[in-house]
């Protein structure tokens, strides 16, 4: 179901090569296919989904926000040019990132739970779990059609070098 919303649009053969056109709008449909797979598990309310989902997205917009300054320190890393102290600094860095995203997840836990119960909040994590599991599996899927589809187009031109 939510992994029909994920594909991107195909466009046409040009010069024997399939051109892909991303849907400028995959990124909404993959979050609306992850809300209605979390909702679905967790089995929220009307009431319950009015109170939740802005408090989920702001926790996972907070986490985002955790991720790329993480992803920012660890780009800072030069193999070449290593600098004991630099070094250290971006581990303690990275630490101290990693607590704050335990902090900030124990905080809005709490928050979650005033909304819903505790088995919803285990249904969530599962939900979750089981929504990127499916993401990473088509993702993996697509790569393995590409290069299926890159090498039978590589043994026919082959063909068609060899008639020629």
């Amino acid at each position: 179901m939510a992994l029909l919303l994920m594909t991107p649009s195909l466009g046409f053969s040009q010069d024997e090569q399939e051109v892909v056109v991303p849907d400028p709008n995959a990124r909404k449909k993959i979050e609306a296919a992850r809300i209605a797979l979390i909702s679905e598990r967790m089995g929220l309310t009307v009431q319950q989904a009015e109170k939740f989902w802005p408090v989920y997205h702001e926790f996972s917009g907070k986490q985002s926000e955790l991720r790329q300054q993480l992803k920012d320190a660890r780009g800072q890393i030069d193999p070449n040019n290593t600098d004991p102290k630099k070094d250290q600094e971006i581990i303690n860095l990275g630490l101290q990132l990693k607590q704050r995203g335990l902090d900030l997840e124990k905080d809005y836990s709490g928050r979650m739970l005033q909304v819903i119960s505790a088995q919803q909040m285990l249904n969530m994590r599962n939900a979750e779990r089981e929504f990127n599991r499916m993401v990473l599996n088509q993702l993996q899927q697509r790569r393995t059609n590409q290069q299926r589809k890159e090498n039978f187009r590589d043994k026919n031109q082959q063909l068609r070098q060899k008639r020629n």
